[in-house]
C-alpha cells in the first residue's frame, strides 16, 4: 500500500466514526455578522490536533490560522535544529485513536516497515512532513500568513483583530484557543541585564533565524546546557566556526531527562487534577532542579570537533563590547567572542504577548493563587498563568473578568497547571482531549435553554402509523405510480420493517435476505453446496 492508498483508508475509516453526525452548535450573530464558535490560533502539531478534535465533536464553525507560510508552522523548519526528535517514535495523540492516522502508519507506507524498525526516534524533517500529510488527509482549513494582533472582549464574546496581507480583518468568536507553542505565554530573549548595551549583530537567541554560514571562521560563545544549546553549537561547528565555547552555570552537565519519567498515563492525563502544592513541587523539581539535558546525538556531534569546549560553573555575569568584539566575564573565566547565542529558554511573561495587551493584568498567575512553603519559592514559576480545567485563563480578582473563561491557553505556559501538554508531543494525547471536551461542554451548557426549547418543539414522529404493517405497506404501494417509485419511498428503517414482515410471513424458510433496494430481488438464502451434495448421495 502506498501513502495515497493510506490516505484513502484514513478517509474511509473516518466514515466509520461518523456518529453522531449532526452539527449541533447554535449559530450566533453580532451586528449581523456570524460569530465563530472557535478561533484556533496556531497550526503546528497542537493546533492541527485541536482542529481535528473539534471536527470529531461535530463543531464545524471554527477557523484555524497561523502567521507562518505553509510548511513552517511550529518550530520544525525554523529554530528546531536537532537531527531527530527526542520523543519516542511510538508516540500517539493527534491521531485520536485512528491507527491509520498515526505517524507509524504513515512512515511505514512511505519508507517501509523495515525502515521503521531501524529507527528509535523520528527525524525532524520527517515529522514535519508527517504533519503536512496529516493536514492534507483531514483537509483541515488552515489559513496561513494570518496573524492574531489583538483580542478585544466584546459583550461576552471576543473581537479578534487579524492581520492579513491585504489588511486587518476583524472577526467575532465565542472561544479563542492560543496554540502558539513555547513562546505563547511569554517571549524568547537574551537576558536583558547582559545584552542591554550590545550591538544587535553580536548575539542571537537560539530561537532566532540564524544564518550559520556567516559564523565560519568566528569565535562563538553559547550560554546554556540544554538541547538547543548543543544543537546550535553543532551547527556552528559544522558551518566552520573557528571555536565554540559552551558555558553554563551548573557545576555538572545535566544527564537525566525528567520528561522521560513523565511519560506514563497517570502523569500525562491527570497531572492537572493534583493539588496546587503537588503540581508546584513536581514542576519546580522538573523545570529548575533537574533540567533537560542535551540528547546523546547532539553531544556527540559537538565532541567530534577539537575546537569545541564546554565549561561548567561558568554562568556569564557581565558582557561589554569593544571594537565589535563581545567581552564576557564569568565568576572565574573571561572570553572574547565574535558572536553569541543565548540558549536560555523562554520566559513566562504575559505582558510580552501583544494579543493580550488589553487585559493581561486581569489574568491570574500562580503567584496570585498559591503561596509555596518556605524554601520552595520560585519567581520564574510564579509568573506562569494559573489555568482552569480546560486550559482557560482565570481571573486575578474573582468576578472582574468573566470573559477569560472563553480564552484557552494551550501553550508551554500551561506546564505548571496541566503538565507536559500544551507544547510537547508526548502530552498532546491527553491535553487536546481535555481541551476539546471542555470547549464542547461550554458551548453546549451556554446554550442549554436554546436546546430545551428545541426539544419542546421537536415533532418528528418515529412511529409513523397506527395501522398494521400490511395495511401501511398496501397504502404506500397503492400511492406509487410504479414499482420503482414504491421502492424509492422506503427509507432504511421502513425497509428493515418490510424485511422483518417477510421473515415472519415465511416461518418455514431460513433467513430470507433482501439483496437490494428493489423488493423484487428478495429470495431465500441458498443452502451450502456440501449439504446439496450430501442429499444427492
Amino acid at each position: 500500500m502506498s501513502v495515497s492508498q493510506l490516505t484513502k483508508r484514513v478517509r474511509r475509516e473516518l466514515t466509520y466514526l461518523d456518529y453522531p453526525a449532526r452539527e449541533w452548535t447554535v449559530p450566533r450573530f453580532m451586528d449581523g455578522v456570524p460569530v465563530l464558535d472557535v478561533l484556533v490560533v496556531g497550526a503546528g502539531q497542537s493546533g492541527l490536533g485541536i482542529a481535528f478534535g473539534l471536527r470529531l465533536e461535530r463543531i464545524a464553525n471554527f477557523r484555524i490560522i497561523d502567521r507562518c507560510q505553509r510548511g513552517f508552522e511550529g518550530p520544525w523548519r525554523s529554530f528546531a535544529r536537532m537531527e531527530r526528535l527526542r520523543t519516542p517514535k511510538e508516540v500517539t495523540g493527534i491521531d485520536f485513536g485512528v491507527p491509520s492516522l498515526t505517524v507509524r502508519a504513515w512512515y511505514e507506507e512511505k519508507f517501509g516497515r523495515r525502515a521503521w524498525g531501524r529507527i528509535d526516534t523520528v527525524p525532524r524533517e520527517v515529522w514535519r512532513s508527517y504533519l503536512d500529510w496529516y493536514r492534507d488527509v483531514l483537509d483541515l482549513p488552515v489559513e496561513n500568513e494570518v496573524e492574531l494582533m489583538l483580542i478585544e472582549p466584546a459583550n461576552g464574546i471576543f473581537f479578534a483583530h487579524l492581520r492579513r496581507s491585504e489588511g486587518i480583518e476583524r472577526v467575532y468568536a465565542r472561544k479563542i484557543i492560543l496554540a502558539t507553542g513555547f513562546e505563547g505565554s511569554g517571549r524568547w530573549g537574551a537576558p536583558k541585564s547582559l545584552v542591554a548595551h550590545l550591538s544587535a549583530d553580536l548575539y542571537a537567541h537560539s530561537a532566532d533565524d540564524i544564518d550559520f554560514r556567516k559564523l565560519a571562521g568566528k569565535r562563538i560563545g553559547i550560554l546554556g546546557a540544554g538541547a538547543s544549546a548543543f544543537d546550535n553549537a553543532a551547527l556552528a561547528l559544522e558551518a566552520g566556526a573557528a571555536r565554540v565555547d559552551l558555558c553554563f552555570r551548573r557545576s555538572e552537565m545535566p544527564r537525566v531527562n525528567p520528561l522521560t519519567w513523565m511519560n506514563f498515563a497517570g502523569m500525562l492525563g491527570h497531572f492537572g487534577d493534583l493539588t496546587d502544592l503537588d503540581r508546584w513541587r513536581f514542576m519546580r523539581h522538573i523545570l529548575e532542579e533537574l533540567p533537560v539535558p542535551p540528547t546523546q546525538d547532539a553531544y556527540w556531534r559537538c565532541r567530534e570537533f577539537e575546537n569545541f569546549a564546554w565549561h561548567p560553573d561558568c554562568g556569564w555575569s557581565f558582557i561589554d563590547e569593544s571594537c565589535g568584539i563581545a567581552r564576557v566575564r564569568s565568576s572565574n573565566r573571561r572570553f572574547e567572542f565574535d558572536f553569541m547565542i543565548f540558549a536560555s529558554g523562554v520566559e513566562a511573561d504575559l505582558s510580552a504577548r501583544p494579543e493580550l495587551a488589553l487585559f493581561f493584568e486581569q489574568i491570574a498567575l500562580w503567584r496570585d493563587r498559591f503561596t509555596p512553603p518556605s524554601g520552595e519559592e520560585s519567581e520564574a514559576l510564579a509568573r506562569y498563568p494559573y489555568l482552569g480545567q480546560a486550559f482557560e485563563f482565570t481571573e486575578r480578582h474573582r468576578g472582574t473578568a468573566p470573559f477569560l473563561r472563553g480564552l484557552h491557553n494551550f501553550t508551554f505556559g500551561a506546564m505548571l497547571s496541566h503538565g507536559i501538554s500544551g507544547a510537547a508531543i508526548t502530552g498532546i494525547k491527553y491535553g487536546v482531549r481535555r481541551l476539546v471536551n471542555g470547549i464542547a461542554r461550554d458551548l453546549f451548557c451556554e446554550e442549554s435553554a436554546t436546546y430545551y426549547r428545541d426539544l419542546l418543539s421537536y415533532q418528528t414522529p418515529e412511529l409513523r402509523t397506527l395501522d398494521s404493517a400490511f395495511v401501511w405497506l398496501s397504502q404506500l404501494g397503492s400511492d406509487a405510480t410504479d414499482f420503482e417509485s414504491f421502492a424509492n419511498q422506503l427509507d432504511q428503517r421502513q425497509f428493515a420493517t418490510l424485511r422483518a414482515l417477510l421473515q415472519r410471513s415465511r416461518p418455514h424458510e431460513k433467513s430470507p435476505t433482501v439483496r437490494s433496494s428493489r423488493l423484487g430481488r428478495t429470495k431465500r438464502t441458498s443452502r451450502p453446496a456440501r449439504l446439496k451434495n450430501k442429499k444427492r448421495k
